[in-house]
């Protein structure tokens, strides 16, 4: 092919592919864009062998997503790849051969419509996909009961691409240094970075992107390079001082915002697994002479790495040496740059991008693997420069895949047409997609997200792909106000009907067979006598004639009111109760936290959770105060004023009274609001500083029992419990032994008492809520397991102060008050023949191997289960997952909530790799990680994580991916975003904390994120960063996010960033007078104080809009986040940094960039 015909190229790192299901502008919660119709998932590299794809409709090329008519350009599916360098042709306008859009196709009619967003239009990846996948459309009806149609006619509709486009990255791009090297290589003309566009190949024949959108590269450009596969074009790079015009690619799917461009990602360091050593990994290749040391020098966060004497010959590195090209030099990383050195530029490439390691078999031996000591290689400094090559020396960020494209493109493409849950195995929009879910037999993604949609058939192929196979159920989770809530279905005494043999619920897979008398069970295929009371005909279809009058025929998700067989002790539940204890030791009424805390419980006890339609909450109240000794109270609707009851043997706690402890909120308003008043005035003048814990949680376990009731306890509580009795703690603070193998030890408990508290507790259906206002060391891990086990929150407000802290303790405290509780529930999961649930994670307690156990499950908590094959699935009938959650309702109502979901099930890994969903992978990954944390060092687990990750892509390059050159680092489409979502599970202060992170902060966040969900994980690993000063004030919309790296930051602007537990508000130093008194109200950068917990309330419309928008994002999230104002080059803004998570982090933790390089290395490790 020649150099001057249009490449078929492949897609560039790290821009989402148009058919990647695309994220609407509006941030997370931003509204659909009106007019984008659904879009196809991206296109895939090449057929896989043995894996047959259904012909495409005459005159159609699956891989353009339009009809064409001219004949199609026949590629060898090699081509399909490209060198991040080439920055993309310039954009021509279609031949007149071009052929019109088809009605499904995302494009305007007439010329290919550029992107419509800002920035320069560079377009980003694969074309999305008209062509068939595994899934119906959401229009088809779903007919439960009826066989599932055969795979090749249900790919006649599907609405993904064909196996899933990848991500190409030559590795030159990952500048990995291998072999020895010549200083005396010529430098190269530099060539430009940029995202090149794709067409995978499909079949043996297509067009490729609009047959001619590719201008034709002159021959003045010179050869491409010969590692490169042979005829691709690479776009001249711009000298110095010479702004890159912007390229016009052809856009496939209107609506792509390319990045803006970007100055420079400092180089970062990855720790080294064990094993054998780790090949370096680069930021990317330096020219010879030129230097690795970061960002332009007024980024104060890099530190450059130290000037060389000389350049040095690099050491042979790990690894099979490169095929073709002489040796060339290569410079160290800085810092502790465990990636070893870079490598210097090859003839005919540009030097941003050196060398080509081979990713695959290598074509000679490798040499014996040498340990490289990347401190001992100095690096140049940027004078020494030739002068061309000083702009460029690493990969460009914009090159790699990006989140925030990745999200938008999910919006643009999936946010505007419901989600139809009617067709098996349909793999949902984004978390970050706003959407909305209509039920047709299968549960909401707003229940049950799974890592794949598509599941191997067999153990050994779940084990080559190294996919984890896992649903993280959320199974109380809050529904818009849009979508209809689960129906309550009533069978009166009988009870639900379920499987005599497995005990599953009747759900739409159920078969009726026998005129309807008798039903085949889909999870055992066990034949069930249907009672009379439930019989129904078939019509002549086989469904049942009430199919869609039955909740649990036609849905995915209802509720059944349980009968007294399913209540503890064969008796209906009395309703829940609440108890709130207060810790009235010194610290606690210095700070004002008692009267706070009292003064808020006057008006909240009013809005306790209570049934829909019922006049008032059904939960009785309690009070109890302790510090040393607990102090309880008679609030006896008869008394005149309430009683105090003191009880000083904590070793032997017991209930001083039943009458008049646990009381209704209206019969005891005043003796309740006497109370309150009186307390902080009884306890003004404390000097106790000691507290109690244990004993606290016995005494409140201890009213529910007496009660015979279940209810929830919350502590309010600020010290380490040193007071003698059960349960007293020492101070077992220790940093030193962060990254030892006693690390472990600062994560598990410091007794075992604690643990049979919790079993005592969820036995009765008591669960804690923890509200912590520590001053120092508190022994979170300890404290927190009794609430972790009984499925309760913790909340912890470090150093609290009242003017600063107040609102958000406040909000966090309604919210947990009035949330929807399931009380005293159990969880079972069942599955269809061929896999079983293995493993669970979550807040909750576990008595046996399938039962999971909770005193309470709020709307927030989700359980994340993980599956194993314990027999071979079929294609045809595909698998199936039900959760069943038994639980007390406020009213005291017990209930059983029943989800079902349909998965489809591959013989070709190509399909697993199409279906999965990377925030529920990740979502899983973390939370398997930080189990692993209480039984591993830290470094075993991180080491584990990135060693499974390799594997994933790995297995995916070998069996999925299209031959391609060996250096070339390729990422099936559904996982483009794995690398750079792990690098921040392994930056996180779990795994790898900064000097100012306490061994509580880690404990804590360690709980929180096992029992997050999909959409929280995702925003408290890779935080959203908004630029307020883009915002447009007149529109309700949030403004585009941009990628969390410093050098997106412009020091004229205010950005805001958000992780689900903090916003910060950063403002650059030359932000406009004018915006700084419109925001603070203050008339200088020097006079913004950055102890305000909220904004001022100012009436011009930019403090309106970026009010609004922190309301917004409140809103959105299950807890009340810090408000943090940062100014740059303050030292909050250390703090901020920590957050840009495509960054190097100051904790050794590795930039995007150089975690991508990393990941290369050791996939080519693993083919090699």
């Amino acid at each position: 092919m020649s150099v001057n015909q249009q490449a078929h190229t492949g897609p560039p790192y790290a821009q989402p592919q148009p058919g990647y299901q695309g994220y609407q502008q509006p941030a997370y919660g931003g509204q659909s864009l009106p007019g984008v119709p659904p879009a196809q998932y991206g296109a895939y590299n090449g057929p896989v062998p043995g894996y047959q794809q259904p012909l495409p409709p005459q005159g159609y090329f699956p891989s353009l997503g339009f009809p064409s008519k001219g004949s199609p350009v026949s590629l060898n599916s090699d081509t399909s790849s490209l060198a991040p360098n080439f920055i993309g042709s310039l954009r021509a306008p279609p031949p007149s051969g071009a052929p019109p859009p088809a009605s499904g196709a995302s494009h305007p009619s007439g010329p290919l419509a550029y992107s419509q967003f800002e920035h320069g239009d560079v377009q980003n990846g694969i074309p999305a996909s008209a062509a068939p996948m595994q899934r119906p459309p959401p229009s088809q009806p779903f007919l439960p009961g009826s066989a599932p149609a055969p795979a090749s006619q249900a790919s006649a509709f599907q609405q993904f691409g064909p196996p899933a486009g990848v991500q190409q990255l030559t590795n030159h791009m990952a500048g990995m240094a291998l072999g020895r090297a010549a200083a005396s290589a010529p430098p190269p003309s530099a060539l430009g970075y940029g995202p090149p566009t794709s067409v995978p190949p499909v079949l043996e024949s297509f067009s490729a992107t609009g047959s001619g959108l590719y201008t034709p590269y002159s021959a003045s450009q010179g050869p491409p390079p010969t590692s490169v596969t042979q005829g691709l074009p690479l776009a001249q790079p711009p000298f110095p001082g010479q702004t890159v015009p912007a390229q016009r690619l052809p856009t496939q799917v209107p609506g792509f915002v390319p990045p803006p461009p970007s100055t420079g990602v400092g180089p970062s360091s990855y720790p080294p697994t064990t094993g054998a050593p780790r090949p370096p990994a680069m930021p990317g290749p330096p020219l010879p002479g030129q230097t690795l040391a970061g960002p332009p020098s007024s980024q104060p966060n890099h530190v450059p790495s130290p000037p060389p004497p000389s350049a040095m010959p690099m050491s042979g590195l790990h690894g099979p040496p490169p095929p073709t090209h002489p040796p060339q030099p290569g410079y160290q990383m800085q810092q502790n740059g465990s990636f070893g050195q870079v490598r210097g530029p090859q003839p005919n490439y540009g030097g941003a991008y050196p060398g080509t390691p081979n990713y695959g078999s290598p074509p000679g031996p490798p040499p014996p693997p040498k340990r490289l000591d990347p401190d001992s290689i100095p690096s140049p400094q940027l004078n020494e420069l030739p002068p061309q090559q000083k702009p460029r020396h690493r990969i460009d960020p914009d090159a790699i895949p990006s989140p925030i494209q990745v999200i938008e493109d999910d919006r643009s493409n999936r946010g505007s047409e419901p989600f139809v849950t009617g067709v098996r195995g349909q793999v949902p929009p984004l978390v970050t997609t706003n959407f909305l879910v209509k039920d047709q037999g299968n549960a909401s993604p707003r229940y049950i997200r799974c890592t794949s949609y598509n599941i191997p058939c067999t153990s050994d192929m779940a084990k080559q792909s190294q996919v984890p196979l896992a649903a993280v159920i959320k199974p109380l989770a809050v529904l818009p106000p849009e979508e209809t809530l689960p129906y309550l279905v009533d069978h009166g005494e009988s009870g639900p009907v379920r499987c005599n043999r497995c005990k599953a619920y009747m759900c739409p897979f159920m078969q009726f067979i026998e005129g309807g008398r008798r039903f085949q069970c889909c999870f055992c295929s066990c034949v069930t006598e249907v009672p009379p009371h439930y019989f129904q005909h078939l019509d002549h279809t086989g469904k049942r004639v009430d199919f869609y009058d039955r909740p649990e025929l036609s849905l995915g998700s209802y509720e059944f009111l349980a009968t007294v067989d399913y209540c503890k002790n064969n008796k209906f539940p009395s309703p829940p109760a609440f108890i709130f204890m207060i810790d009235v030791s010194y610290n606690a009424v210095k700070s004002g936290l008692v009267r706070l805390i009292c003064e808020e419980l006057k008006s909240l006890l009013d809005y306790l959770p209570r049934e829909g339609n019922m006049e008032e909450s059904a939960i009785r109240v309690g009070f109890v105060t302790y510090n040393k000794v607990l102090h309880f109270y008679n609030v006896k609707s008869s008394l005149a004023q309430p009683q105090m009851m003191v009880v000083s043997d904590v070793a032997d706690m017991f209930v001083p009274l039943l009458d008049g402890f646990l009381v209704n909120v209206n019969e005891s308003r005043t003796v309740i609001a006497s109370l309150l008043d009186q307390i902080p005035e009884m306890f003004a003048d404390t000097r106790e500083t000691e507290t109690v814990f244990a004993p606290v949680i016995q005494a409140g376990l201890e009213a529910l029992k007496a009660a015979e009731c279940a209810g929830k306890l919350f502590i309010f509580h600020t010290s380490l419990p040193i007071a003698e009795a059960p349960g007293k703690l020492k101070n077992r603070d220790d940093r030193k032994l962060i990254n030892t193998d006693k690390e472990k030890t600062l994560f598990q408990p410091q007794t075992s008492f604690y643990n049979n508290l919790a079993k005592e507790c969820v036995a009765q259906g008591c669960c804690v809520d923890l509200f912590l206002f520590p001053n120092q060391y508190l022994d979170v891990a300890t404290l927190g397991v009794v609430p972790f086990q009984t499925g309760g929150s913790i909340y912890k407000y470090a150093y609290f102060q009242l003017e600063t802290d107040q609102d958000r303790f406040l909000n966090d405290l309604r919210r947990d008050v009035q949330k929807e509780v399931g009380f005293d529930a159990v969880m079972r999961v069942r599955t269809s023949t061929g896999i079983r649930a293995t493993d669970f994670f979550g807040a909750f307690y576990m008595s046996n191997t399938t039962d999971v156990e909770m005193a309470g499950l709020d709307c927030d908590k989700t359980i994340t289960v993980e599956f194993k094959h314990d027999d071979k699935l079929s294609e045809d009938s595909g698998a199936l997952l039900q959760c069943a959650l038994l639980y007390t309702s406020c009213a005291g109502q017990r209930r059983l909530r029943i989800h079902n979901l349909s998965l489809n099930c591959c013989t070709q890994l190509a399909d697993l790799y199409r279906n999965c969903e990377t925030d529920t992978l990740i979502n899983y990954l973390a939370k398997f990680a930080y189990r692993g944390v209480l039984s591993s060092p830290v470094k075993t687990v991180r080491d584990a994580l990135i060693n499974q990750c390799a594997q994933i892509l790995a297995c995916y390059r070998k069996n999925c991916a299209s031959p391609s050159s060996a250096g070339q680092l390729i990422l099936p489409e559904c996982m483009k975003l794995l690398p750079v979502y792990l690098n921040c599970v392994l930056k996180s202060d779990v795994l790898q904390p900064g000097p100012e992170v306490t061994t509580d902060d880690r404990a804590y966040i360690r709980q929180l994120v096992t029992s997050m969900d999909v959409a929280e994980t995702n925003v408290f690993f890779y935080p959203r960063l908004l630029p307020l000063t883009k915002a447009d004030v007149d529109s309700d919309s949030l403004p585009a996010a941009i990628r969390n790296s410093e050098e997106r930051l412009s020091k004229g602007d205010i950005y805001l960033l958000e992780n689900g537990l903090n916003i910060f508000v950063w403002v650059g130093v030359s932000v406009q007078q004018g915006l700084i008194q419109n925001l603070f109200g203050v008339s200088s950068f020097s006079q913004i104080s950055n102890t305000l917990s909220t904004l001022p309330v100012l009436e011009n419309p930019f403090s309106k809009k970026v009010r609004s928008i922190v309301d917004m994002l409140q809103g959105q999230r299950s807890r009340c986040m810090k408000l943090i104002i940062v100014k740059q080059e303050d030292k909050l803004e250390m703090l901020f940094k920590h957050f840009l998570v495509e960054d190097k982090s100051l904790s050794g933790g590795a930039s995007y960039v150089d975690f991508l390089c990393h990941m290369h290395k050791e996939i080519r490790q693993l083919l090699s």
